[in-house]
């Protein structure tokens, strides 16, 4: 198989939660640039419903927006089978959707409805849409999930303990699904570093930058592309031999809030 086989993704499915910005929107198109049939679902309807169009102009494969929000069970549910209805089959799941942390996480303001909200929005209904979509992959025999933790799985840094225990969470559910669903479904994780998103606008200023480049090696930020190429990698039968696996993206250093 040469190299465009070897990322060709023609004929499969895509669900990507969490696709109206940032990393979502960017995985969304690189899997529909490599033939796939992209779900794009967001709690923003509009956001969705534009890039639905934009991928179908560009890359003349099929899309569909699905409205959702992730802490709805029914909404989960409401997702995977409209996907099913619509494409008869689901191969690709890149669990995107995720919040919390952002150095705002106080031990001594911590509430269990924000804790409860934030394992729920990073781990709970990611592995809800695992169970959901594992029959469908199964069925097909072609199955990739790929979940969105976060360099703050594997590092420390000041008011982050609920979003960084939930990515350290996902990490080890990745782990777990892998052994699990195997051999039909591979189950892999993308830890970003400092991505340019808007997420990180919000509390990005320059004296924060300039330290976070101060410990990264390639001299950058990151951008979304950088993280959908390891999307594109995971998702296409490059990777077929890769499984249980967390590959963090963060130009070789870590980038601290504080």
């Amino acid at each position: 198989m040469g190299i465009k086989e070897k990322y060709d993704l023609s004929g499969k499915v895509a669900i990507i939660t969490g696709a109206g910005d940032g990393i979502g929107k960017a995985s969304a198109l690189k899997l529909a640039e490599a033939g796939a049939n992209v779900v794009c679902s967001d709690i923003n309807e509009e956001k969705i419903n534009l890039l639905v169009k934009e991928i179908e102009e560009k890359f003349k494969v099929k899309a569909l927006a699905v409205k959702c929000n992730v802490l709805e069970e029914k909404d989960l549910i409401n997702l995977v089978n409209k996907t099913v209805e619509t494409f008869e089959k689901v191969n690709i799941l890149v669990n995107n959707a995720g919040g919390g942390g952002a150095g705002r996480e106080n031990i001594d303001s911590l509430t269990l409805e924000y804790i409860t909200k934030t394992f729920t929005l990073n781990l709970f209904a990611g592995l809800m849409l695992i169970k959901l979509c594992a029959p469908h992959m199964k069925k097909d025999k072609y199955g990739s999930i790929i979940n969105i933790s976060s360099m703050s799985a594997n590092m420390v840094s000041h008011n982050m303990i609920i979003y960084g225990s939930s990515k350290a969470a996902v990490n080890q559910m990745t782990k777990y699904a892998a052994y699990d669903l195997g051999p039909e479904i591979r189950v892999n994780a993308i830890g970003p570093g400092a991505i340019k998103t808007h997420a990180l606008s919000t509390v990005l200023t320059e004296k924060i930058e300039e330290k976070m480049l101060s410990k990264t090696p390639l001299g950058r930020l990151g951008d979304v592309e950088d993280i959908s190429m390891a999307v594109l990698y995971f998702a296409s039968p490059a990777s077929s031999w890769t499984s249980g696996q967390i590959i963090y993206i963060n130009g070789g250093g870590t980038q601290e809030l504080d």
